[in-house]
């Protein structure tokens, strides 16, 4: 598509390349654009009819969308801004430069302008500030027929129409109504005996995530934001939920790999930034993983005693920091999906103590046999190991399970105990926890 419509352009042929570009999915658009050459850009852009314009313009990614910016005219820029709704118009105006967003805003009505401002005064993270304030909302006292006539006249500018909302006089939410209910209910049914009134809302200060969690869990195509007296100000749709959780996903797995998060594409992010996202957490894991270190100095007299129990060290360590990573990687999910609560640690500690019992023995028994058969060493040098692997599987998992917990009690991110930092706990508790058990079987 790409080559074809660099062709297009080199020929001069614009009325082929508004054919071939009429019919394209906005989110399609949107990438053919991003692949094209800053210059051909805007001149391709608008070919699009006006609606696809602005949808296209949506999906695009904030450096291209700056570049379209800088390209338009005022009528352009007023088209394209007032066909985009108003949760799509914040997120792009959040990544602007002030100059583009001074502009932006310079070309917007004075109504818009205030309902943009009030969504960017919330808290980044918020149901605020990723709602639209653009839905259908009905009134009690409606008939069927009536609610209709007011869904035709408000649909243009609602970013849905199939889920609508009873407000009172105040925008206080009383009830919640689906076109397939208004369809299946006789035209003179009033909305007060038909409407659902156990409705599911989230607050302006709401955390996003847990507002995507809820769009989820009860499988809503939106979810009614309301203020601290009730009153209906917006909605959160399922897409920007669906952007929500990728974000937050994005960001766990970052957290647990030992990375600061970052909002930018991989291929945006300088080699700089890289840097100041990755060394502070490996300077720090180098510095913890130092007492790894220490502790084998304190214990060089054991070592020298029995050098074999030297070999061990590294499966040892590593059986340790795979038990905890595993252990915390499924708190952390739990917590996430809400399946878990602080109060649950009696329940947790149970079953996680249970598992490690039993991942120990397993493991214990299997190297008892390859101590024995294969390296052939002494009974107390293959009982030191066993126990030890008994011992930090049960350490292992505890320390795995309630270090996110605890991080999520005192209002931390439980991704950040996942595998570096776990792992490098663990490396030192396994270390202690082995060399005491030698100290004391083999009497050294």
């Amino acid at each position: 598509m790409q080559e074809k419509i660099l062709q297009l352009l080199e020929d001069r042929k614009y009325g082929e390349i508004a054919a071939l570009v009429k019919d394209m999915n906005p989110a399609d658009a949107a990438a053919m654009l991003q692949e094209l050459p800053e210059s051909k850009m805007p001149l391709v852009f608008r070919l699009l009819p006006k609606e696809l314009a602005a949808e296209t313009f949506a999906y695009m990614e904030g450096d291209a969308q700056e570049v379209l910016i800088q390209g338009f005219t005022d009528k352009e820029l007023d088209e394209v801004i007032g066909e985009m709704f108003l949760d799509d118009a914040v997120d792009m105006i959040e990544e602007m430069p002030a100059n583009v967003v001074k502009k932006i805003l310079r070309h917007v009505d004075a109504d818009t302008r205030k309902m943009i401002n009030q969504v960017l005064n919330y808290p980044k993270d918020s149901a605020g500030a990723m709602m639209t304030m653009e839905y259908v909302d009905l009134k009690r006292r409606m008939t069927v027929e009536q609610a209709f006539e007011r869904i035709r006249s408000t649909a243009l500018d609602s970013e849905t129409v199939y889920t609508c909302y009873v407000t009172d006089g105040r925008r206080k939410l009383e009830g919640v109504i689906t076109v397939r209910e208004l369809l299946l209910a006789p035209k003179d049914a009033v909305l007060r005996d038909i409407m659902e009134t156990n409705v599911k809302f989230v607050t302006t200060h709401t955390d996003q995530e847990e507002a995507a969690r809820l769009l989820s869990k009860y499988d809503f195509l939106a979810l009614p934001v309301v203020d601290a007296e009730e009153r209906l100000v917006g909605i959160v749709t399922v897409d920007d939920a669906m952007d929500v959780m990728q974000e937050e996903a994005t960001e766990d797995m970052e957290r647990m790999a030992a990375i600061a998060p970052s909002d930018k594409p991989y291929m945006k992010v300088s080699v700089f930034e890289n840097w100041k996202k990755r060394a502070p957490w490996l300077l720090f894991l180098m510095i913890s993983a130092a007492f790894t270190g220490s502790i084998i100095t304190h214990f060089e007299t054991a070592l020298a005693a029995n050098l074999v129990l030297s070999s061990f060290i590294p499966m040892l360590m590593s059986t340790g920091g795979n038990t905890g990573s595993q252990a915390s990687t499924t708190i952390i999910r739990s917590l996430s999906l809400g399946e878990v609560r602080y109060r649950d640690i009696p329940q947790i500690l149970l079953k996680e103590s249970s598992t490690a019992v039993l991942c120990g023995v397993t493991l214990a028994v299997a190297n008892f046999l390859k101590l024995m058969l294969l390296d052939q060493v002494g009974v107390a040098v293959a009982l030191v190991v066993c126990l030890t692997i008994l011992a930090v599987s049960l350490v292992a998992n505890l320390l795995g399970s309630l270090l996110p917990l605890f991080a999520k009690r005192v209002g931390l991110d439980p991704t950040v105990m996942a595998s570096p930092l776990i792992s490098t706990i663990l490396d030192a508790v396994s270390l202690v926890i082995y060399f005491n058990i030698a100290v004391a079987v083999l009497q050294i």
